[in-house]
């Protein structure tokens, strides 16, 4: 349940603008962008995987749901294995998911809806199906072909052993031997995640040349910018020295490898995209924007890849992955403001990706499994998440309370890291099961097929809970807290782009101040506690997670409340 109410007597909504927002502001400064999972949102096919007419088809959901964009996960050819992260052409479509027409279509439809479109780009890597990856298959050691990727001699007798020691994020080594033209042994060649994404050599010119005409293919088709994978990998260290600690990515399923990952020279890629995207700027005035995926180890190293003539945004994944503490969760936000926005940037938020266990679940407990402890606390997040100054990206099924699908059989899992290493760890399926939209029983109306058709992930029973069809029906549900805060968010001059002061509280309660008398404050307990919001304004909140009587906040509830004092 979430309370919408209008302020109460002295509770006034400020409707002017105030002075920490720019001037100027730019659309991604403050957006709130969904990711839509393509193979898993809506089927327009009856194939039982999700496609470019299945998006198009959502728009009106999104526009409802009131996102200010999308961001599209791969849809360009590819023999997915990794689900289109191994790409084998980036200036196409795959026919599982439509062609460039349909691509076409789904920009206008999103453009007459004021809808930003985001494209995922994948530069780190391709498929091993790739062209230039085949020619260099087909070509000697040290022809131009086998520069473009990371090609070795190994070490040991007759080099049977590889070049380094380094192992890929998705288990077992980062090398793969080829055998020659001849038939005989030959060179290794790195991959970073799996053998069928061979590593892209940033250092070869060529490489540079060929991605920034790839920006170009499809900025002239209208897109608004790229969500950038992987965007503090590309260069390696020259030398390709052993690592003290080889199995450190494997380990975390993070990009850890110091050799690998975060080298210097990556930041002049970025100044070259940016200028690239500002090219297209200046001829019709629409900012594009680059934002990366970069896990690094602090929140100031995050910040290199944000000043002003880099990338525009990065997400920030320390709040993902903060322990449900109002401690935790201070350090984090405290760190970001203090490192990211000082750049001039705006912190990205984030709680939910295609790669993460869903906070629903994350958030649980499973000593009480049953309780709703997790979905509150999610509720709970979301609420924090949309009030925080910059921009904030919710993951498609997020916004119904979608729980993580625990128990998928062994023989329905496609993740790349369970083939690879045989164990369920922190594998990603879960998180990626088609949505519900309609309907008692699966496919819950995600695909148009008959005669059967299954999705490409089976959907448990449990999901009609879930459905967006009963989900708009119920105003208590996940989809209406999202939508109301997101309606606030577009319309409170003290939410987006800005600052926030903390408030003093009892332990376990979390609050802040944004702008010209709204607050927002998070219990991260589980017993309530008094509403950290000074006389005379704590009467019942403009928007809360759950039941929210006038001057108490419930355990694992979070609220927003607007008013003339915040006790400053």
């Amino acid at each position: 349940m979430h309370n919408s109410q209008p302020a109460q007597t002295g509770q006034r909504v400020s409707t002017q603008h105030i002075d920490t927002r720019s001037d100027t502001p730019r659309w991604w400064r403050e957006a709130v962008i969904y990711q839509v999972y393509v193979r898993s949102f809506l089927d327009s096919t009856g194939d039982g995987v999700g496609d470019l007419a299945g998006v198009r088809a959502g728009l009106p959901y999104l526009k409802k749901l009131g996102v200010d964009g999308i961001w599209l996960s791969p849809f360009y050819p590819s023999p997915q294995h990794d689900h289109g992260y191994d790409v084998s052409d980036y200036c196409d479509v795959d026919p599982l998911f439509g062609d460039l027409d349909e691509f076409d279509r789904l920009m206008a439809a999103a453009r007459r809806l004021g809808v930003k479109v985001l494209l995922d780009i994948v530069p780190n890597h391709c498929s091993s199906e790739h062209p230039w990856f085949r020619e260099a298959l087909a070509s000697a050691p040290g022809s131009p072909a086998r520069a473009r990727f990371h090609f070795a001699d190994g070490r040991g007798t007759d080099g049977a052993e590889p070049p380094n020691n380094w192992h890929a994020m998705f288990g077992g080594p980062a090398w793969s031997r080829v055998t020659e033209a001849d038939g005989s042994p030959g060179q290794w060649y790195l991959h970073m995640f799996t053998p069928e994404q061979p590593d892209w050599n940033w250092r070869e010119p060529e490489v540079a040349a060929h991605f920034e005409s790839v920006l170009r293919f499809w900025l002239d088709r209208g897109v608004d910018g790229f969500r950038i994978d992987v965007a503090a990998g590309l260069f390696k260290h020259p030398a390709l020295p052993d690592s003290p600690d080889p199995e450190a990515d494997a380990r975390t399923r993070d990009s850890v490898n110091p050799l690998a990952w975060n080298q210097p020279e990556v930041h002049d890629v970025w100044r070259r995209w940016r200028t690239v995207c500002e090219q297209y700027t200046a001829r019709d005035g629409r900012e594009r924007l680059l934002v990366g995926e970069v896990s690094v180890p602090t929140a100031r190293e995050h910040a290199r890849y944000v000043r002003p003539d880099e990338l525009h945004q990065a997400f920030f994944f320390d709040l993902l992955s903060a322990s449900w503490d109002a401690d935790a969760f201070r350090k984090v936000i405290t760190e970001a403001m203090q490192d990211i926005a000082g750049t001039g940037s705006t912190v990205t938020w984030v709680l939910n990706n295609h790669d993460q266990v869903r906070t629903v679940t994350r958030y649980g407990e499973p000593a009480v499994e049953g309780s709703g402890l997790g979905a509150a606390r999610a509720r709970a997040a979301a609420l924090l998440l949309l009030a925080l100054p910059g921009a904030a990206y919710i993951y498609q099924g997020e916004e119904l309370g979608l729980p993580e699908v625990v128990d998928l059989p062994d023989d329905v899992l496609t993740d790349p890291i369970f083939r690879r290493t045989g164990s369920r760890a922190r594998i990603r399926d879960g998180c990626r099961v088609p949505l519900p939209w309609s309907g008692q029983a699966s496919p819950f109306g995600f695909t148009s097929g008959v005669d059967g058709t299954k999705p490409w992930l089976p959907q448990p029973e449990y999901f009609a809970e879930y459905a967006t069809d009963r989900a708009l029906a119920d105003t208590r549900s996940f989809w209406h807290l999202y939508r109301d805060g997101l309606q606030l968010r577009a319309t409170l001059p003290q939410l987006g782009e800005g600052t926030l002061r903390w408030l003093d509280t009892q332990p376990g309660v979390l609050a802040f101040a944004r702008g010209d008398g709204l607050v927002c404050a998070v219990n991260f307990g589980t017993a309530p506690a008094p509403a950290p919001v000074p006389a005379p304004v704590p009467g019942v909140p403009l928007l809360s997670s759950g039941p929210c009587r006038a001057g108490v906040l419930p355990g694992s509830t979070a609220a927003w409340w607007i008013g003339d004092d915040t006790g400053s």
